[in-house]
């Protein structure tokens, strides 16, 4: 396109949808080429665009990301459009097949935040509830969420000092990058008493059009309930029913 005849809105839109496609940040120049932008032009914009927050540059590797408000507007998207309609039918019949806590959540910045939650008669009940917001590191949802993510756009999202609510968890970048890769190589997360304690959760990821986490769905259990022995098969059942929601959602995972 001629970016000299492209108003300032179709340019942001444009830079909008080329980084939400994108595996990974990426350069200005990249940018400016893919878009067939001035690369001056591109540097103003995104410029622009980092003030409010719909992108972000990793000044490390001079490369630039979606930013936090992208990241709103997408969770907003996903509150208000098919995503509950169709996660709620899996949970209900997820939450028959374990007999646990089942929840939902999505990526809002740097924090899990749960949407749908189902659960069996007289169970006990989680600080976890919908509409409740966790630092992402600290659970299952978020950590599978965030393993699915480019290492630069974790390190943009996830604050230099980690704080915990138990005493359990990660306390580091570093350590949570160990975390995430396992989760990712394993297809599911854990958290044992990392948000609150006596409690263990199991996570696996649904994807969207682009293999990009689009949701996880959770099962929640007392810690001396199931055995760690048992977990891996909690963990096939969660991922289950978070591949058919990626199939619903006419997702694909991403490439190894």
């Amino acid at each position: 396109m001629a970016g000299g005849q492209v108003p300032a809105a179709r340019r942001v839109m444009a830079v909008l949808r080329l980084l939400a496609s994108s595996a990974r940040p990426l350069a200005a120049s990249a940018i400016a080429r893919s878009l067939d932008l001035p690369r001056s032009s591109t540097y103003h914009l995104l410029t622009a665009m980092a003030e409010d927050g719909f992108v972000t540059y990793l000044p490390e590797d001079r490369l630039w990301g979606l930013g936090v408000t992208a990241f709103e507007i997408g969770s907003a998207y996903l509150r208000q459009g098919p995503l509950e309609r169709l996660a709620r039918p899996l949970l209900v019949r997820l939450v028959d097949r374990v007999g646990e806590i089942v929840q939902l959540g999505v990526l809002h910045g740097a924090e899990t935040l749960y949407l749908l939650k189902e659960q069996p008669r007289h169970h006990a009940t989680l600080v976890t509830d919908v509409g409740v917001r966790m630092p992402a590191y600290l659970t299952a949802s978020g950590r599978v969420m965030l393993a699915h993510l480019p290492a630069a756009q974790v390190r943009a999202l996830v604050p230099g000092e980690l704080v915990n609510r138990t005493g359990a968890g990660p306390r580091s970048l570093r350590e949570l990058r160990r975390l995430l890769a396992e989760d990712a190589r394993r297809g599911w997360a854990v958290e044992d008493g990392h948000v609150t304690e006596g409690f263990a959760s199991i996570a696996a990821c649904s994807f969207d059009h682009v293999g990009r986490p689009a949701a996880a769905m959770t099962v929640t259990f007392r810690r001396d309930v199931h055995a760690e022995e048992e977990w891996p098969r909690l963990a096939d059942r969660v991922r289950e029913a978070s591949a058919e929601l990626t199939r619903r959602l006419s997702g694909h995972a991403p490439e190894r």
